[in-house]
């Protein structure tokens, strides 16, 4: 599968993560955060314009000091923010404390009154999307209302515009009022999209038995779906198309956290599809980029860009599976 070039509609949230300093911290025991820009869908629009695409973002942040600073970074980043919206009253932004550290790694998320869930039917209708090659939805915005409409009304334009539906599952369960609905919701979202990204946990949670992720990966791609990838950590991926499937490994690297590499995959694999790769570059691509952000502080900061993610495959073995 080949994508018609690298301009990306994101749907979903910007936040700010807080990251205990010197690396190694544990959260209890810090005085110093190093802070940077947050949530996957922001971090995602990050890994695609350091590695040369264009990417723009649709969401809510909260009216204040730290929707200010999630907006400042975005423009920092170079990602397009036209159709990120302030909103007032109680909706705060998307707040994540996260450790820099493997061993009794702890993440602490706040997402109590999220401003990103207030985005509406009308900020999806306000956008042209033939000015896109694809859009790109992460799952969190499918946990509330009205933000679950909105994204689904998004995937009606964008089919209509004749854009590719790319899905990252991105299963939080705090964010949802039951795992039925989640699993509900995934579903109907899955069975629409024609890229579905997921780990087997995510998958396993979508197919309501945790043995059964794979069949539905399968499933999904027998239903309509042009291709889905079935992460499974440690032990590499299975890439399902119509036609076949690629199994791949990891690169192996001195990881510093376990948080980022979702984000850092995503933006590899379809900036190697826009790319025109074969299949089993792109995704070694979103491989590779994957176990670079693991190895560095943070997530945005962390992607890597165009020339380094070069530099690393070159000086590389195409990992083999596990």
């Amino acid at each position: 599968m080949q994508l018609k070039g690298n301009r990306f509609l994101i749907i979903g949230r910007a936040g700010m993560d807080f990251y205990p300093d010197p690396p190694g911290t544990r959260t209890e025991d810090a005085t110093h955060f190093f802070a940077c820009l947050g949530g996957s869908s922001a971090n995602i629009g990050v890994a695609i314009v350091k590695l040369g695409g264009h990417a723009d973002l649709v969401t809510c942040v909260s009216d204040d000091a730290i929707g200010r600073f999630a907006l400042n970074e975005l423009d920092r980043y170079g990602i397009g923010r036209a159709h990120v919206r302030p909103v007032g009253g109680e909706a705060r932004n998307s707040l994540a404390v996260v450790e820099t550290r493997i061993e009794d790694h702890q993440s602490v998320i706040y997402r109590n009154g999220a401003a990103d869930f207030e985005m509406t039917t009308e900020d999806v209708e306000a956008v042209d999307y033939t000015h896109y090659d694809a859009l790109i939805t992460t799952g969190t915005v499918l946990a509330a209302e009205p933000s679950r409409s909105a994204a689904f009304r998004a995937f009606e334009l964008a089919r209509a515009a004749g854009l590719p539906l790319i899905f990252d599952i991105d299963y939080r369960p705090y964010s949802w009022p039951s795992a039925d609905v989640a699993a509900d919701v995934y579903s109907r979202a899955g069975a629409l999209c024609d890229v579905i990204v997921g780990n087997d946990v995510e998958f396993g949670f979508m197919a309501g038995d945790y043995d059964r992720g794979l069949a539905k990966a399968r499933d999904l791609v027998a239903q309509g779906a042009r291709l889905a990838v079935y992460k499974m950590g440690e032990k590499g991926a299975v890439t399902i198309t119509p036609t076949g499937e690629i199994t791949t490994g990891i690169y192996q690297t001195a990881a510093l956290k376990p948080t980022g590499a979702g984000d850092s995959f995503m933006g590899g694999l379809v900036s190697g599809l826009a790319a025109g790769l074969p299949l089993r570059d792109a995704v070694l691509q979103g491989s590779a980029a994957a176990a670079m952000v693991v190895s560095r502080v943070g997530c945005a900061p962390a992607m890597p860009t165009r020339a380094e993610l070069d530099d690393f495959l070159r000086a590389q073995t195409a990992p083999l599976p596990a």
